[in-house]
């Protein structure tokens, strides 16, 4: 197995609290046909921060305007490969109601409120996990607990 790899994640947050997804084409050697959301490796001699920039323009138009909160860290292997994520609750700008999705990569997209992550319940369904589901989960939650303190900036 080779070392593990840093992997971010991007929890595209639009005003309404909803988090953005995108389905995986049914092509793709990981996770085909799952939801997943935005995200991927870092390159040799890239931060954190300028790979969430990246990967959020490459795989949907949208500029990153500023991280909110890491949600979640952690170690997980697909294909042989170890993969160390951090997946951040983001804002973003550019039209929200049309990303520009690498149509080889991703097939559509949804945004998901805190009551509608049923449908990440497809992802293990098709042989994958809850990660997708769990981290959106995550996400919902520093959202509600965040819009709950008084005078804090959003």
């Amino acid at each position: 197995m080779t070392e593990p790899g840093p992997v971010v994640g991007a929890l595209i947050r639009d005003p309404y609290d909803r988090i953005f997804v995108q389905r995986r084409s049914a092509g793709r050697r990981l996770f085909p046909g799952c939801w997943d959301v935005v995200g991927g490796a870092v390159e040799e001699g890239e931060s954190l921060l300028d790979a969430l920039r990246r990967e959020t323009a490459e795989e949907t138009g949208w500029r990153l305007r500023r991280v909110l909160a890491r949600v979640a860290h952690q170690e997980w292997t697909a294909g042989g490969v170890r993969h160390i994520e951090s997946d951040y609750v983001v804002e973003v700008d550019g039209d929200l109601s049309s990303p520009r999705l690498e149509r080889d990569k991703h097939t559509e997209f949804a945004w998901i409120a805190a009551g509608e992550t049923s449908l990440l319940d497809e992802n293990a369904e098709r042989g994958g996990s809850t990660f997708i589901k769990d981290i959106v989960t995550a996400a919902h939650a520093w959202l509600a607990d965040a819009s709950g303190r008084s005078g804090e900036a959003r």
